[in-house]
């Protein structure tokens, strides 16, 4: 049992700050959200989103609706790309401020969300950038409140403190992590993603499902963050085949992101380790690709390193994906070739060279995971010692 090897002597902190909307129909929330922070105070706002999703989702009608009943203007940033960079969040900062927004409205996935998270906080404080902001010259501990509308089920962004966002010129894609920037509120309507794409589906999905593998097994996860990761895994076995099958099947819908919600919760508790502080410099080498999958790549790979550190963990988590482990360290092979048939049977196959990098990529890659900001805490937080040599391996093995 994996109870006996939770160290119940090491103090947990069990983190669940924001208020979040959940069902179809959610995206209504934004009136009664409006006419509360006018109440406040709050007259302007900035709204961060990606190019389209926003409208092609319907979700700006309803918002636009909501801020115009309660009078409260706005200005519109609507730049965001995947993998947002710092000159984004510069540049949306900017536009905040000249503005005289004192709240931040976010409208999208991960990358809109992180990027609007890194703009609450340069509002407080005016002579930062955000480059600063993430190579960590300084602390904050400020931000304007946030409102975060999710329109995909994998990052869990809406509910937690973190935030991811690229430095292009040096290949740098830190995460931050600060109170601060937890949404006040969050809406997640499973009625704004029938519109996904296919591979977005399983990209964000399988982001979700790496949050839950990692959360289990750092350092400082906990039976909270394991019970929220042997859900989200039960959840995503079932619902992610069906949403393939049926996109606008909004029960499948519901409970992938739900799924994808607490799995978010789950690593603001637990934190994570190896795939995403080897996927990171994936995507900013090459910033055209998805997260989800760069992540997806690397999985199979990880699960064999960090198996033997965690086997009755991993065999519990896994069981809805693969079956039959016995929770004992030998199995490390059978673990990692499960999670890989599995990724296969809901249509990821790509490795590495599919995506375009090279054996001879693998120092770089390495490089950055060790002097990327960041990537060093969460490396420090992995089950066994993360080391250059275990680096390069998963790499390898994921070519």
């Amino acid at each position: 049992m994996w109870e006996t090897k939770i160290p119940i002597n090491e103090v947990r902190e069990i983190r669940v700050k924001t208020t979040v909307y959940l069902g179809v129909g959610a995206i209504k929330k934004i009136y009664d959200i409006a006419s509360e922070i006018k109440q406040r105070g709050l007259s302007k706002v900035v709204v961060v989103c990606g190019k389209a999703s926003y409208i092609k989702t319907g979700a700006w009608d309803d918002v636009k609706k909501a801020l115009d009943d309660n009078a409260i203007d706005y200005v519109l940033y609507d730049k965001v790309t995947p993998n947002p960079t710092v000159d984004q969040v510069d540049e949306a900062t900017k536009l905040a401020l000249e503005f005289g927004a004192t709240g931040v409205i976010t409208i999208g996935g991960g990358s809109p969300i992180d990027a609007a998270k890194s703009v609450a906080i340069l509002m407080k404080y005016p002579d930062k950038n955000a480059r600063d902001l993430y190579e960590y010259k300084f602390s904050p501990d400020m931000a304007v409140p946030i409102i975060a509308i999710n329109l995909t089920h994998g990052t869990g962004t809406e509910a937690d403190r973190f935030a991811v966002v690229s430095i292009p010129e040096k290949d740098y894609k830190p995460a931050i992590a600060y109170d601060c920037i937890y949404p006040l509120y969050a809406i997640d309507d499973p009625a704004l993603m029938v519109k996904l794409p296919e591979n977005q589906t399983r990209f964000v999905t399988i982001d979700a499902l790496n949050h839950i593998i990692e959360a289990a097994t750092t350092k400082v996860a906990s039976p909270f963050s394991v019970l929220l990761a042997k859900e989200t895994v039960r959840l995503i076995a079932r619902y992610l085949p069906q949403t393939l099958a049926h996109p606008g099947d909004l029960t499948a819908r519901y409970y992938l992101l739900y799924a994808s919600l607490i799995a978010g919760i789950a690593f603001d508790n637990g934190m994570l380790h190896f795939t995403h502080a080897l996927e990171h410099p994936l995507s900013a080498v090459q910033p055209n690709l998805a997260h989800g999958l760069g992540l997806a790549v690397i999985l199979p790979a990880v699960v064999k390193q960090i198996y033997p550190a965690k086997p009755e963990i991993l065999a519990d988590v896994l069981s809805p994906i693969v079956p039959d482990l016995q929770g004992i360290p030998a199995e490390a092979e059978k673990a990692a070739r499960g999670v890989e048939k599995w990724l296969f049977t809901v249509g990821v196959t790509e490795k590495l060279t599919d995506i375009g990098f090279k054996e001879t990529d693998i120092a770089k890659l390495t490089d950055l995971a060790f002097t990327t900001p960041s990537l060093d805490l969460l490396l420090s937080l992995a089950p066994i010692t993360a080391d250059r040599k275990t680096v390069e391996t998963i790499y390898r093995d994921s070519l």
